[in-house]
């Protein structure tokens, strides 16, 4: 295939153990070199050709590698991504990119500085539920589009262990953890909304970090509605869009995590199963007929954020999702804070 970099990863918790180990493992343009774990070595049974270490500063040292992927607790994302860029390497930085727009956007600066690659891990754009929504838009199956939800709804009633993700702590609480998924499919559908109205909430006793919020984008002609929850234990539509012609649900049906929970090994060929049942449902007018149907989304592939980094940087095709993709998901969330704190609709020019 060509060059092949040799990545590191800053933890080995589920994101490294499930969305970057086994496709930087699986791609041939890459190899897994080096991966951190603190205090246990699970990753030696795994992955045994790859080098073991003990802190990111360690792993930042160590010269052979041309590629991080910053991967810990949100908190620790901008000082880490700094070390990460002054080592003078590409980097790979989970969602969000950092807790605030002056943090990112100076991360930013210091990887256009230092001519580094640096791209933002959205994998939901590879969700095959959000790609049938998107197919369906860019078909103009809907007409004018003038009112859609974005829902992410579990059922975790209490305290899930996590403190850098539920504790009273910078960075902890749903609007970190999941709205950036929304927000980047919201903004990728429909553009950047011109103002936001927000509503956070903490439903449940035992954690102290808001884990509801509702974030309803202003555009022109459009209302964009986000929400996540974690007391649905019973779930509905995840995406609901109207247009002037018709109108599309789809569940969130992708099952990659489940896969990959289960073992699964990622490829670059399709290696998830299809929804075993229909997922979504148009309701529309074609040719001047009008039609209702099910519809079956087809399966995503998480591969594909990887083989667009790859195609990247080697020249072969754009960053996936680049630094100002990342700066304005965290414009909205410092939006959304604002919101909540001022009771009022905040303009976003």
């Amino acid at each position: 295939m060509g060059n092949i970099f040799k990545v590191g990863i800053c933890s080995f918790g589920m994101s490294g153990k499930l969305f970057h180990a086994p496709f930087l493992e699986a791609h041939p343009g890459f190899e897994l070199a080096a991966i951190v774990e603190r205090n246990n070595s699970d990753s030696r049974e795994l992955y045994p050709n790859s080098k073991l270490y003990r802190s990111v500063k360690e792993l930042c040292a160590d010269t052979s590698l041309q590629m991080i992927v910053v991967n810990t607790p949100t908190h620790l994302h901008f000082e880490q991504a700094k070390l990460v860029l002054q080592s003078g390497k590409h980097m790979v930085i989970e969602k969000p990119f950092a807790i605030t727009v002056k943090e990112a956007e100076e991360l930013a600066a210091l990887a256009k500085k230092n001519n580094l690659f640096l791209s933002v891990y959205q994998n939901r754009r590879y969700d095959g539920d959000y790609g049938a929504v998107k197919a369906v838009i860019e078909k103009g199956f809907l007409g004018e589009i003038r009112e859609a939800e974005i829902r992410y709804d579990r059922y975790r009633p209490t305290f899930g262990g996590k403190v850098h993700k539920e504790g009273d702590m910078p960075g902890a609480g749903n609007l970190f953890d999941l709205s950036p998924h929304l927000v980047d499919q919201a903004i990728q559908l429909f553009g950047f909304p011109k103002a936001l109205f927000a509503d956070l909430i903490k439903m449940r006793d035992d954690v102290a970090a808001p884990d509801y919020f509702e974030l309803l984008f202003y555009y022109d002609r459009l209302r964009v509605r986000l929400k996540a929850t974690v007391i649905a234990r019973e779930s509905t539509y995840a995406y609901t869009i109207h247009g002037m012609k018709g109108s599309f649900l789809q569940e969130r049906s992708d099952m990659q995590e489940q896969q990959l929970l289960a073992g699964a090994k990622p490829s670059l060929e399709s290696w998830c199963p299809a929804p075993a049942a229909p997922d979504g449902l148009l309701h529309t007018e074609i040719n001047g007929e009008v039609t209702r149907s099910e519809t079956t989304s087809s399966p995503g592939n998480y591969m594909g954020y990887y083989d667009d980094v790859y195609k990247a940087l080697t020249g072969q095709g754009p960053n996936p999702v680049p630094a100002a993709d990342g700066i304005m998901n965290t414009r909205i969330i410092e939006a959304a804070l604002e919101s909540v704190k001022e009771g009022r609709v905040i303009n976003l020019g």
